[in-house]
């Protein structure tokens, strides 16, 4: 993937060239694709939010970002990462007011890269933490949205967030002791 010719179409689409996005969703959707199907592998069957769907909806959100002074591939990416997850709280919220209810289930950050097999009640409960943790340490939220919703790996998320990939892997294994705390504690009342 040719990382310089993405940056270009970024800044270019961001200077107003609206033809630069035709150019770059080749280029993106690839890789867009296999975030949002890592996202989705622990769906319920029958679930109505598809792969396609993910990327299709969090690429229109992003492209929506005209103003954003695009700083390259990996900003792209992390972008990419909070917008499904937007995507998917949003998707999860709609579900969970038509089903009127329902209880919450504990979710477990553990040490593997990056967990899998979650679904959309789990996906609420670590949305609702991450907005507790964002009050005390929001470059974590960033660092879990990255590697949580977008299954970027250390390198990854460091680069989309311009910080050491050591922070990042610190952030992260606080950020996951935070939350498995919070949700055990969530579950427990």
């Amino acid at each position: 993937m040719d990382t310089v010719k993405i940056t270009n179409l970024l800044k270019a689409h961001s200077s107003g060239d609206a033809s630069a996005l035709d150019e770059l969703m080749p280029l993106v959707y690839d890789e867009m694709r296999d975030m949002a199907h890592f996202r989705l592998l622990g769906e319920q069957s029958g679930h109505t939010l598809n792969t396609t769907d993910l990327v299709h909806e969090a690429y229109l959100k992003l492209v929506q970002f005209n103003r954003i002074d695009w700083e390259g591939r990996a900003h792209f990416y992390g972008m990419a990462s909070q917008v499904m997850r937007n995507v998917l709280v949003d998707y999860a919220v709609k579900k969970k007011a038509e089903k009127r209810g329902g209880n919450r289930h504990r979710v477990t950050l553990g040490p593997q890269k990056v967990p899998t097999g979650v679904n959309l009640e789990d996906i609420l409960s670590i949305h609702q933490a991450l907005e507790r943790l964002g009050k005390i340490d929001e470059r974590q939220v960033k660092v879990v949205e990255c590697r949580f919703f977008g299954g970027l790996t250390l390198e990854e998320t460091a680069k989309a967030l311009d910080i050491s990939t050591a922070t990042v892997s610190r952030d992260w294994n606080m950020a996951k002791a935070w939350l498995n705390r919070e949700l055990t504690e969530t579950t427990k009342s």
